[in-house]
């Protein structure tokens, strides 16, 4: 009998919970836009709020702090255009360089179209950010910044980055501080207030529930200008029909991540330390990046000397194997990947490198999938790039 594929791609969509599954199903019958004041109208406003004090529940935050928008993209564009234009003529921009392009492309485009500063910070051969490179970054024109934004974990190499000091450092200047945590929820402690970050990203399929529906955490007294504009929905800085049933499929999901993240977080550990462990022996002269220890718990990156990473991924695939090259969004792109850049890699390490993400489903027979068919897909990925 065929076995079954090994899912090992969690960062870039991880199949729905259960229970996110039913609490989405339970909604899709019904009837009614939560903007409207008749019954079936206010019917779907209590299930929208009673989502939203959930979701503030699970991650440290006040129900005023929700604002809920179609996912990670939204929400960091809300996030760094929104701030950006809110605090002109301040027009500085300073992001990690391994940031996701959701959070890059928009302070690129602010660059290029309304003559926004933008400096990207350098990072340790591990991908981190020290607040010291902020710090100084800062002091070339601290009244000229207008927000800073550094990813809670990096979603290629999975390296965690120090958010609460590096808002600090932030803070001492009056500068808001956005982290995209869209890797962080489920896999590591994750609260808005002790972190003191002013916005922070989630979205939900990434964390078991559905796609198509995120949140951008917003501090009482921060009004960011909106990117789109309608109704006014949330708070009048994101506008749009609110999707009920989505919102309820994902506070589902926030709850049972934010539940259950300690023992995924000791399960998948253990797991991620497996496969690295046995990938390694395969494949002895295969190169781990990001930190070997502070890294998300599901997320093993590894660079393949001689190999292309997308021929590997698609020898790996053949045998029932699901992987990414690195981040979802640009997969399939022939360039190398820039966060590794960032961290000092040349192009070809940058180019021959694949992720390895695990997540709820995952299980040890995934990672015994993975070894039984890696030596002969790099042997054979080696040989295609010498032709």
């Amino acid at each position: 009998m065929t076995r079954p594929s090994a899912y090992l791609d969690h960062a870039a969509t991880t199949p729905m919970l259960p229970e996110a599954i039913q609490a989405m199903t339970e909604q899709l019958g019904r009837v009614g836009n939560a903007s409207s004041l008749h019954a079936a109208g206010r019917q779907t406003r209590r299930i929208v709020e009673e989502s939203r004090e959930s979701i503030a529940e699970a991650l440290g935050a006040r129900p005023s702090e929700v604002v809920f928008t179609s996912g990670g993209t939204e929400a960091d564009n809300l996030a760094i255009k929104g701030l950006y234009w809110s605090r002109r003529p301040a027009d500085r921009i300073l992001l990690s360089s391994v940031e996701h392009h959701a959070a890059l492309d928009p302070a690129q485009w602010l660059e290029r179209s309304q003559g926004a500063r933008v400096t990207l910070l350098p990072v340790d051969p591990v991908g981190r950010v020290h607040p010291s490179e902020l710090r100084a970054a800062i002091a070339d024109d601290p009244s000229g910044v207008a927000v800073v934004s550094v990813m809670w974990a990096n979603n290629e190499v999975g390296t965690v980055q120090p958010v609460r000091e590096l808002a600090a450092v932030a803070h001492e200047h009056g500068i808001p501080f956005h982290t995209d945590a869209v890797q962080a929820i489920g896999q590591l402690p994750v609260s808005f207030a002790e972190s003191t970050a002013d916005a922070l990203t989630l979205t939900g399929h990434k964390i078991g529930g559905p796609m198509g529906v995120g949140v951008l955490l917003l501090a009482r007294g921060l009004t960011p200008v909106s990117v789109l504009h309608g109704g006014g929905q949330e708070r009048d800085v994101r506008s749009g029909t609110l999707d009920a049933p989505a919102i309820t499929g994902l506070a589902a999901a926030v709850r049972v991540a934010v539940r259950e993240q300690a023992h995924e977080h000791a399960r998948l550990t253990a797991l991620r330390d497996t496969l690295i462990q046995r990938v390694r022996q395969a494949v002895p002269e295969v190169v781990l990046n990001g930190d070997p220890v502070d890294r998300l718990p599901g997320n093993a990156h590894f660079s393949f000397p001689g190999c292309e990473g997308d021929a590997l991924l698609m020898l790996l695939d053949a045998k029932g194997v699901e992987c990414s090259t690195g981040s979802a969004c640009s997969a399939g792109v022939a360039q190398p990947s820039h966060v590794l850049l960032a961290m000092g890699a040349d192009a070809a390490t940058a180019r021959g490198s694949l992720r390895f993400t695990l997540g709820h489903t995952s299980t040890q027979e995934d990672v015994d999938r993975l070894v039984d068919v890696l030596p002969a897909a790099v042997e054979r990925a080696r040989r295609a790039g010498l032709s």
